[in-house]
């Protein structure tokens, strides 16, 4: 019999185990159908089991699986260029997750600095951001929860309001140690906060004022989930750095730290790398996956049916007592209510639906790609019917 025992308690499991997916369904050990409205919390992007990237990973992984960064590695530079063609971006650097990649960007902002002659570089973050669970990542996150209990953190952050551009420039006239901003163009994790429009480009002007890097963590936004391939491109506003990671492997690991014009030159041999980062088998997942987003324009998919599901949802829900706001933008929709929610996800999970809550407060959205309408229509009625039930308890 399967048990937990030997796992350290790191996470708070429902009550169910899958066996094997197709499209946005997934089956439990009872034979039991869900759909899946999180895609692994933004990664299965072209759902379970896509043709493309199964095929990708047989083919690949008879040929070669892993060789060391020491050595060239083709698959790895095909996406690369694939990537950065898409990005609008010049050179990249690959890591085993989004945490990974962040924490290469924030060597880069590091390196930024001292090359300006800055003795302790500082980084702009903001509050209600989240960047991942390493010690550096975590510290430049706005959440204390996620905080609490691995202090000291990584000194070196200075931490303003998502949204208020004002503050920004509050400490760039008064701390001449700043050399990056580092921002999430949506606030994913902190309850799918949209900026107002000009944000971006405002956060790149001051950038661009300072001589600082502005760094865009796009692993929730990216990969056409927002309704194009990156959200900065709904701006113009092209990041120094840019962080990718979650559906580019649609299951596998991989993550990519980005970078443009003068910030693609920083990294020098011996500075960073990975064992696993970048192997063959990733990557040739990670060109397959971009290769079927384009095909099928996802960001085009991404933002009618995101827009379609916006729209069902405030219909329904927009006289239910308890609903405080309902934000989407593309396929990143989510519910806040006026109290803990975290009985939304059992809930739901009877119904045969599989969503999560995020700050606490906020049932979140995030299903593959590849849904279809009537699989829309189920999603938005099911998630409804999970908060009405939990709203009227």
């Amino acid at each position: 019999m399967p048990t937990e025992r030997y796992l350290m308690t790191t996470y708070g499991r429902l009550p169910v185990a899958f066996t094997h997916g197709e499209g946005a369904w997934l089956w439990d050990e009872e034979g039991r159908k869900y759909l899946d409205g999180l895609a692994g919390v933004a990664v299965n992007g072209l759902g379970h089991a896509h043709p493309a990237v199964v095929e990708a990973v047989c083919a690949q992984s008879r040929r070669l699986i892993h060789v060391s960064n020491w050595y060239h590695n083709r698959e790895q530079e095909a996406l690369g260029r694939k990537l950065c063609e898409v990005a609008s971006m010049d050179r990249a650097f690959f890591a085993n997750s989004g945490a990974e990649a962040n924490e290469a960007a924030l060597k880069l902002a590091r390196l930024h600095g001292h090359r300006k002659g800055v003795e302790a570089p500082a980084v702009i973050v903001m509050e209600g951001s989240f960047h991942g669970r390493t010690l550096g990542t975590l510290s430049a996150s706005g959440s204390r929860k996620v905080q609490a209990g691995f202090e000291p953190l990584v000194p070196g952050f200075r931490r303003v309001p998502f949204n208020d551009l004002g503050a920004v420039r509050q400490v760039r006239e008064r701390d001449q140690t700043v050399v990056a901003v580092l921002v999430e163009p949506i606030l994913g994790e902190g309850g799918i906060h949209i900026p107002d429009p000009g944000y971006l480009k405002g956060l790149r002007k001051i950038c661009d004022e300072a001589g600082w890097l502005l760094i865009l963590d796009e692993i929730q936004t990216g990969m056409c989930r927002s309704g194009s391939w990156f959200a900065w491109q709904q701006e113009e506003a092209r990041p120094d750095v840019m962080t990718v990671a979650k559906a580019l492997g649609n299951g596998l690991p991989i993550g990519a730290c980005l970078a443009h014009g003068a910030a693609a030159e920083l990294f020098h041999p011996g500075q960073h790398g990975s064992t696993f980062g970048g192997g063959p088998l990733v990557t040739a997942v990670g060109l397959a996956v971009i290769e079927t987003l384009e095909a099928m324009r996802a960001w085009e998919r991404a933002q009618t049916l995101g827009a379609r599901l916006l729209a069902d949802l405030q219909e329904r829900l927009h006289d239910t007592a308890g609903v405080k706001a309902i934000r989407g933008q593309g396929l990143l929709l989510g519910i806040e209510l006026d109290r803990p929610a975290q009985p939304v996800m059992k809930l739901a999970l009877d119904r045969g639906l599989l969503i999560n809550v995020t700050a606490e407060r906020t049932v979140r959205l995030l299903p593959p790609l590849i849904l279809s309408d009537e699989e829309a229509g189920l999603l938005a009625q099911g998630t409804v019917a999970a908060i009405q039930e939990f709203l009227a308890s």
